[in-house]
């Protein structure tokens, strides 16, 4: 059992096993850890270049009310709500699915990983779709009041999850069934850690949510009476 720790670490990016001198982490081990730290609080302060969404996409770019990235993070309430400049530019367009790409704590995941999941999603999702909102300083429920004011009967937000030590570029897919403000949480599904190669690949993740949009159009409805009975979220359980 000597090299179980050695086995656990091969097996993920969790810190397992650290080695120690005395009562201390020995240095590379310290180090690695301010360099984990250092990436998680890059990408929460990185800014969102969009120019790879406008290449492959059309694309709509909107902000939310907090007007910079301290006041985003200061107040996650500015972050739910559209610009008063960007709120008219988004008119009914008669969409069944609005997809929101949004750079949320973390720009770098939003940058790396948005377009790929993209190319594996979108032929998998049926009806008419909406030219791709990209949102700045933007909280998951940013997405209810870009998809009200698109008329969409069904919004998917792509967002940066808040990084962690070891996962600084993480997306996150939220699902949202008659997107209007005031929706809570608990009226969406999720589907996180999109990431190759240490989370889920684009594929997965994409089958994933196309079956839980598809499921949400022919029921109506997402969040905690939609359940991921899907052959890939049982096959993750």
């Amino acid at each position: 059992m000597a090299d179980l720790p050695a086995r656990l670490a091969a097996l993920t990016q969790a810190r397992i096993g650290l080695a120690r001198t005395g009562q201390s982490l020995t240095t590379g081990a310290a180090l690695a850890f301010d360099l984990a730290h250092a990436r998680a609080r890059d990408a929460v302060h990185a800014s969102f270049d969009t120019s790879a969404l406008h290449a492959a996409f059309n694309v709509i770019e909107v902000r939310s009310k907090a007007g910079d990235r301290a006041t985003y993070l200061q107040r996650p309430d500015l972050g739910r709500d559209l610009a008063v400049a960007d709120a008219g530019r988004l008119a009914p367009a008669g969409a069944d699915i609005a997809i929101v790409v949004a750079d949320g704590l973390s720009a770098t995941a939003a940058m790396r990983h948005a377009v790929p999941l993209l190319a594996a999603l979108l032929p998998r999702l049926v009806g008419r779709i909406a030219p791709i909102i990209a949102a700045h300083q933007a909280r998951v429920a940013l997405g209810d009041v870009i998809g009200a004011a698109l008329a969409a009967k069904l919004v998917i937000v792509l967002i940066g999850e808040r990084p962690g030590l070891s996962a600084p570029d993480s997306l996150g897919a939220y699902i949202t069934w008659s997107p209007r403000p005031g929706r809570s949480d608990s009226e969406r599904n999720c589907v996180s850690n999109i990431r190759p190669p240490h989370g889920l690949d684009y594929q997965t993740a994409a089958e994933r949510i196309a079956w839980l949009v598809h499921e949400a159009q022919q029921r109506q409805l997402t969040g905690v009476a939609l359940k991921d009975a899907s052959a890939v979220g049982q096959r993750l359980g």
